[in-house]
């Protein structure tokens, strides 16, 4: 445990901060932790912070008993999402949709399409169009 990361008062970093796993409050809550737990800070501002790998990260703390429902999911976020995706997960040759995200920015296309010759892409783009 380093010195400078226990300030229990936040006289030094203006928040109270302990070091990793020392946090003494068990009504503190990362955002990862609301999140499990089906919740969200709710515009509240930090109530405290963990300090972990020499002061290099920080987890922000928030209250449990201030946090709010996680808001649900409407069709047209469902949507958006869907679409998000779907531009990820469809190669542009072959317009093909995958289960997962294609390496894009590396190949341009999925594995099979980044074998073709130029020539094969140009006739599998003439059949599909």
């Amino acid at each position: 445990m380093r010195a400078p990361d226990l300030d229990p008062t936040g006289e030094h970093h203006g928040i109270p901060t302990w070091p990793w796993r020392f946090a003494p409050d068990p009504t503190l809550r990362t955002r990862r932790q609301l999140r499990a737990a089906g919740l969200r800070p709710g515009g509240q501002e930090p109530a405290a912070q963990v300090v972990c790998r020499r002061g290099k990260r920080i987890a922000y703390l928030y209250r449990l008993d201030q946090a709010l429902p996680i808001r649900p999911m409407t069709p047209g976020r469902v949507a958006a999402l869907d679409r998000a995706m779907a531009a990820r997960q469809t190669c542009p040759v072959c317009r093909t949709r995958y289960s997962h995200c294609l390496p894009l920015r590396t190949l341009g296309s999925c594995l099979p399409c980044s074998e073709l010759t130029d020539d094969e892409r140009d006739q599998l783009a003439a059949l599909i169009a």
